[in-house]
């Protein structure tokens, strides 16, 4: 586990040289930027962050029941994790072997699958099976069947990025990730592929299945069918990157960890089996038990079949297991406060000098949330909302946590769209008539159900 806590704090500490100075100069160039410079950071006294987000504060939901979403199941979020990991995978340069390799790639943010496929089968050969390198590696667990990420002698998963073993719904979402990549090989193998040219074929047609499903099957239950239609015809307003692959600070600190307030406390994986605590019950980093292999129609809708688990509402609160966390994944703390994950998000907004929530809704035209909507007004706060915060309670006011409201949706939708259209090898922009190839349960609609879990 201290494999993942040093990738997460190495790039913390390359977000920060990133961030380093005071005007956006700074930023000019790098991997980060701001979708509006022009608005003042928010101040906020850094003791209401506290009554915020610690155990037992206001983003704290161990006490106050459940909270279920009536439309999300109970995976999505976890793909939306899967998103973000690739987004902020380490893309360091590769050596000219790997012929996988883009010019000028280097820690770029690409919708492209790295933290699958690593540096591709010359440079990560341990995720690639030996003699067929146009098929990726699985690993055997308790079940004896090919169920689990292949793993070194002391557990520790073979993966593109150490996050993807963290808990047991990432590394089984990527176990289906693999076994999408090999159907895919073995399809393309049977239309006369050549040998040679099977793996990037596979991957780039499993690349774009999975922008596919971003673009018109995640956001448009994430920002709201028409707010994701809307953007698909007119593109962004605002996200206008500086360089490749850029991302906006708004988004890597804020908007983007809405999911946090979705994930459920427990998780049944099996029919018929007892739920988990997703901490620590399904903590990673070692082999997957027979009975956490996860059966997806449980997590994600299969239509003809009864509703999977629903994910929690986007109310602004965090479940237990995300406030209380062990230090097996947060590393020695200090202040006991620091092992919520809420606290983590909203420190993180003060330190990147994000602006409000309310000023953000202004700048873009849409009307603030109340005070009373916003939530501080209780705690005795008379200024803004910090924008993680923001965020979650507007879905909440405006969306009834069902989905994003405006702002969110305005900085995930755009960032989303904005760095598939910048990647000069993605679907859309190499072939925007290209529609799914893979079968789907109903016509014209490939979703992540038929991504992960094939009928």
């Amino acid at each position: 586990m201290r494999q993942v806590r040093d990738h997460c704090q190495a790039q913390a500490q390359a977000q920060a040289q990133a961030q380093a100075g005071t005007g956006d100069a700074s930023l000019a160039g790098g991997r980060y930027m701001r979708l509006f410079p022009e608005l003042p950071a928010l101040a906020i006294e850094p003791e209401l962050l506290r009554v915020i987000g610690r155990a037992g504060g206001t983003c704290d939901a161990t006490d106050g029941g459940p909270s279920e979403a009536r439309a999300v199941a109970a995976g999505r979020p976890v793909f939306g994790q899967w998103v973000a990991h690739d987004l902020s995978a380490d893309r360091s340069p590769v050596t000219h072997h790997d012929r996988t390799a883009l010019p000028g790639n280097a820690r770029n943010a690409r919708l492209d699958l790295e933290v699958l496929y690593g540096k591709g089968p010359v440079d990560s050969p341990y995720l690639y099976r030996r003699g067929d390198q146009a098929r990726l590696l699985l690993g055997r667990g308790e079940s004896g069947q090919e169920d689990d990420l292949p793993r070194n002698p002391e557990g520790i998963a073979l993966a593109g990025d150490p996050r993807q073993d963290g808990h047991v719904l990432s590394s089984q979402m990527h176990v289906a990730m693999i076994r999408a990549h090999n159907r895919l090989a073995d399809r393309l193998q049977d239309d006369g592929v050549p040998d040679a040219d099977l793996f990037s074929a596979a991957r780039r047609a499993l690349t774009w299945h999975y922008q596919w499903v971003v673009l018109h099957d995640y956001l448009p239950e994430t920002i709201g069918q028409e707010w994701a239609a809307r953007l698909l015809e007119s593109g962004p307003r605002y996200f206008r990157p500086q360089g490749p692959g850029q991302i906006p600070l708004e988004f890597a600190d804020a908007a983007c960890r809405f999911g946090h307030s979705q994930v459920r406390d427990r998780y049944q994986l099996q029919p018929g089996g007892p739920a988990h605590r997703l901490v620590p019950d399904l903590i990673g980093f070692r082999p997957t038990p027979a009975g956490h292999v996860v059966h997806w129609p449980l997590l994600l809708d299969v239509p003809g079949q009864p509703p999977a688990q629903r994910a929690r509402a986007i109310d602004g609160r965090l479940p237990g297991s995300l406030m209380h966390l062990p230090s097996d994944i947060t590393g020695a703390v200090d202040d006991v406060d620091h092992a919520s994950l809420a606290l983590r998000d909203l420190l993180r907004g003060i330190a990147t000098d994000l602006p409000s929530g309310e000023a953000v809704a202004r700048r873009a035209g849409e009307v603030p949330l109340a005070r009373e909507e916003a939530g501080l007004v209780a705690l005795g706060w008379p200024g803004e909302t910090p924008l993680w915060y923001y965020i979650l309670r507007e879905a909440a006011v405006r969306e009834g946590g069902e989905r994003l409201g405006p702002v969110g949706s305005l900085i995930v939708g755009e960032v989303l769209l904005g760095l598939i259209d910048a990647d000069p090898s993605s679907q859309r922009s190499v072939d925007p008539g290209w529609r799914p190839t893979l079968p789907s349960r109903q016509p014209g609609q490939f979703t992540l159900t038929d991504l992960l879990a094939p009928a």
